[in-house]
């Protein structure tokens, strides 16, 4: 059992331990129907599943075990790749979502792919993701799929592992195949690189093998939790281009149909799942950074190589997907509300 489900256990006895059937003033516990959820996911139990290995904890104990929340590892009730169109069919009530996995199903959350967003930190991360939620854009499109956020999972900044020569210089990205999708891709397709969209799970044998040259994921616990550094022999420690989203969505019709209770509980529980999410990340960042600092070649750019790959694949990047999306939303739009979020403009 991993932490998560470690979590769950204690918070589901401890809430047995105070009386389940006792009223919610008494005890804290919310009263309802008995009710499961399937939640879709895919790999195993890690940091970046926080948000739903925490919110099926609580909301396991909050109710004393009427409301479960089933989490389906492992692309047990769905690929990763089709889980939008679980929820569009209701195959199951919820499920984490990537972006880049399918880019044509939800265009404009991929605005959140772009490059050197100004996501410098944990409060503008999620300024930024929940302005992106709230932009009618993107409520549209997810709503074709009858799905809506709850919350984000936060991705941290991208690095990459890689194996073979480092590219120490942004001339040495090219000829690489790079896994890397989205607006990120098309960066790296900027410095010469060849941009694949992998899912998290097919990266470590593509890397094995050698038909993967590197791999970007949420740095630390992205690579570790797929194992990527053990067969890497290198890592970028500051090129942070940017991130993507995986957010925990529900099913409209699934969340329409809960009683009023326990809608406001997912929204009472909300801050704590937030709170977990980035706690985790920090957990196995002071885990994982000494050890690939010990068994990698890390490689750090200068200020001035840095700046260099932003001019070339910062607002060239940005312009172009906002080109290619301005017949379907105001991708321009959408783009300054990004910047808008954290008290800046983009013009």
């Amino acid at each position: 059992m991993g932490r998560y489900g470690t979590v769950r256990s204690v918070l589901l006895t401890l809430a047995l331990l105070t009386g389940a059937g006792l009223p919610a003033a008494a005890d804290g516990l919310v009263e309802g129907p008995e009710l499961e959820w399937d939640v879709s996911l895919w790999g195993k139990e890690r940091a970046g599943t926080a948000v739903a290995d925490e919110l099926a904890a609580r909301v396991e104990a909050r109710t004393g075990g009427r409301w479960r929340m089933s989490l389906a590892y492992g692309e047990a009730l769905s690929k990763a790749r089709e889980n939008l169109d679980g929820l569009a069919i209701d195959a199951f009530q919820a499920a984490m979502v990537c972006n880049f996995y399918h880019p044509r199903k939800n265009p404009a959350l991929m605005v959140l792919t772009m490059p050197f967003l100004p996501m410098n930190d944990a409060d503008q991360d999620r300024r930024v993701r929940e302005a992106v939620y709230a932009h009618p854009a993107v409520e549209k499109e997810l709503a074709r799929w009858n799905a809506m956020v709850y919350t984000s999972s936060f991705l941290p900044q991208y690095e990459l592992l890689g194996r073979g020569a480092p590219p120490r210089e942004l001339a040495g990205w090219k000829g690489l195949t790079v896994r890397a999708g989205g607006g990120l891709g098309q960066a790296m397709k900027l410095l010469g690189a060849t941009p694949a969209s992998s899912t998290a799970t097919e990266v470590y044998t593509g890397v094995q093998q050698g038909t993967m040259d590197a791999a970007s994921f949420p740095f630390t616990y992205g690579h570790v939790s797929y194992r990527i550094h053990e067969v890497a022999d290198w890592f970028t420690g500051n090129l942070a281009p940017g991130t993507s989203d995986c957010p925990l969505a529900f099913s409209i019709t699934a969340y329409r149909a809960l009683p009023p209770q326990y809608r406001a509980l997912l929204d009472d529980l909300k801050e704590e799942v937030i709170a977990a999410q980035f706690q985790a990340y920090r957990d196995v960042d002071a885990q994982n950074l000494p050890m690939l600092r010990e068994r990698l070649e890390e490689i750090r750019y200068t200020d001035a190589q840095l700046a260099e790959f932003r001019a070339r694949a910062g607002r060239p990047v940005i312009e172009a997907w906002i080109e290619d999306n301005a017949d379907r939303f105001d991708a321009r739009g959408l783009v300054r509300a990004v910047f808008a979020a954290v008290g800046q403009s983009y013009e």
